[in-house]
């Protein structure tokens, strides 16, 4: 992970990134992330789901059991790409653990009626 100086002191931190592998599952782009999903590596995830929009795949999963933190950027992204996928009339699934972090925190925000979020893939597609 690469280190950076932040503008607020004179302190190395470091930098974490957000991989993300994409891969064709049972008819699904499934887009698997790794690493923190906020403020700074949102917009990756925003700019690959896009992508996958604008070549015509309809139906999405994010699995997102490599990510381990989230922030109200990358749940405000999440929203905005399942918004635009459903303006394809295509459909958007994430993938997450049930005692994951994200999960909770989609229960506390009420989002867990907005985003569905399976434990497996399999799950989404028989729904």
């Amino acid at each position: 992970m690469p280190a950076h100086r932040t503008a607020l002191c004179d302190e190395w931190v470091m930098s974490i990134e957000l991989d993300i592998e994409s891969r064709t599952e049972d008819g699904w782009t499934v887009l698997e992330a790794r690493g923190e999903l906020d403020l700074y590596t949102a917009p990756k995830l925003r700019d690959d789901v896009l992508g996958i929009i604008d070549r015509g795949d309809q139906r999405i999963a994010i699995d997102l059991n490599g990510v381990g933190f989230i922030d109200s950027t990358g749940l405000g992204i999440l929203v905005a790409c399942l918004k635009r996928v459903r303006e394809r009339e295509g459909r958007m699934v994430l993938i997450a653990p049930e005692s994951s972090p994200l999960r909770r925190l989609l229960s506390l925000t009420g989002l867990e009626q907005v985003l569905p979020t399976y434990t497996q893939l399999g799950d989404a597609v028989g729904a």
